[in-house]
C-alpha cells in the first residue's frame, strides 16, 4: 500500500491571452509575461508533470500512470483520465468548441473529446464569459459565423468569484479578460477555435480557425447546464459538491480546523487554491500551501487537512 501523497510540479503554458497573475498569485516561476496556463495535473504528452518528491520523485505521471496502475485504483481507462489547469485569462480567449469523445477519436487521431468545467477562483468586476450561443438551427449558426455577426450570436454570461461552470462537449465557450480560474477537464488538449478577434501573433500572423468542425460538433440550439451545487458541513471544514458528471466529479474543501476523510475514490486530484496548513496520512504529516497539487491515491485510507485553507479536489468517473 502507497500511503503518501504524489505532489507535482507544474508544466507551463505560454498564450497569446496569458499574463502574470500565475505568479503573483502563487509564487510560480513562470516563463513569461504571456504564461496563460498552468497544466498542474497532467499526464496529456503536450504537457506532463512531474512528480516533485517522495519514491517516484522525477517519475512523469504518464509513467507513473503506466507502471503504477493500482496507485490509481486500476480506473478502466487507456491514459490518466483527468487534466487539472489554472488559466490566467489576461485577455480574452478565443471563442472555442470542443468534440466529444466519438468526433475526436474519428478525427483527432484517437484523441480523447473535452468536456470541461471551471471554478471561478477571481476576475475583475463586471467581469464575463462566453457561454453558449443564441443560434436556433446549423443554418443559422454557421450563418452567423459566416457573416461575422458575434454579438448577436455569442451568448455572455456575468461571473463573480467562486462561481463554477460546467463546460459539456459541443458548448461554444471563452474566458474573458481579468479572470483566474481553475479548470477540470478530460485529458485532451483538441480545441476548435471560432473567432479570434481578429488578433495577431509575434509574427503578425492570426491563428488558425477550425469553422467546419465547429460547426460540427456545436449543440444547436444551446442547452445550458445548470449546476445545483450541495453544501455539506462537517467538523472541521465545508464541503460543496459541484458536479458529479460522466467523467468527473468536483468539490471545493472549506476547512477551517481539522478535517478527516476516508479515500474512497479510484483517486483525487487535490489544488490548494487559497491559505495553507497540512496533510496527514499513513502516520506522516505534510506541509501544503497556496499552489500546491497532489494526488491522493486509492490505498491512501484515511487522512487529515488541517489549517485554513480552500482547495478544489476532484476525482474520475465512468458515468457514461
Amino acid at each position: 500500500m502507497h500511503q503518501e501523497p504524489i505532489f507535482l510540479t507544474p508544466v507551463f503554458q505560454e498564450r497569446i491571452w496569458g499574463g502574470t497573475k500565475l505568479a503573483e498569485r502563487f509564487s510560480y516561476d513562470i516563463p513569461s509575461s504571456q504564461t496563460g496556463e498552468c497544466w498542474a495535473v497532467s499526464a496529456h504528452p503536450h504537457g506532463q508533470t512531474v512528480v516533485a518528491r517522495g519514491p517516484f520523485q522525477g517519475m512523469t505521471l504518464g509513467q507513473l500512470w503506466e507502471e503504477r496502475r493500482d496507485l490509481f485504483g486500476h480506473f478502466p481507462s487507456d491514459r490518466f483520465p483527468l487534466l487539472t489547469k489554472i488559466l490566467d485569462a489576461n485577455a480574452d480567449l478565443s471563442v472555442q468548441v470542443h468534440p466529444d469523445d466519438e468526433y475526436a477519436k474519428m478525427h483527432e487521431g484517437g484523441e480523447l473529446g473535452k468536456t470541461e468545467c471551471w471554478y471561478i477562483i477571481d476576475c475583475k468586476p463586471g467581469a464575463q464569459l462566453i457561454y453558449g450561443h443564441h443560434a436556433e438551427t446549423k443554418e443559422e449558426l454557421r450563418a452567423m459565423m459566416e457573416a461575422g455577426e458575434w454579438d448577436r450570436l455569442l451568448r455572455k454570461v456575468p461571473i463573480h468569484p467562486g462561481d463554477f461552470f460546467y463546460v459539456p462537449s459541443g458548448t461554444i465557450h471563452a474566458l474573458c479578460e481579468g479572470t483566474l480560474v481553475l479548470e477540470t477537464q478530460q485529458s485532451s488538449d483538441t480545441t476548435y477555435r471560432v473567432y479570434d478577434y481578429d488578433r495577431v501573433d509575434s509574427q503578425g500572423r492570426k491563428r488558425e480557425l477550425h469553422l467546419e468542425k465547429a460547426i460540427d460538433v456545436t449543440t444547436v440550439p444551446h442547452r445550458d447546464t445548470d449546476v445545483h451545487p450541495h453544501v455539506a458541513d462537517m467538523p472541521g471544514a465545508t464541503v460543496t459538491t459541484f458536479v458529479e458528471g460522466d467523467y468527473f466529479g468536483v468539490q471545493k474543501w472549506d476547512v477551517r480546523g481539522e478535517a478527516e476523510w476516508e479515500q474512497t475514490k479510484p483517486f483525487l486530484i487535490v489544488s490548494v487554491l487559497q491559505g495553507e496548513g497540512e496533510l496527514a496520512c499513513g502516520g506522516r504529516t505534510y506541509p501544503i500551501r497556496q499552489g500546491d497539487h497532489f494526488i491522493l491515491p486509492h490505498q491512501l485510507g484515511r487522512f487529515a487537512v488541517r489549517g485554513a485553507l480552500e482547495a478544489i479536489a476532484s476525482w474520475p468517473r465512468t458515468g457514461k
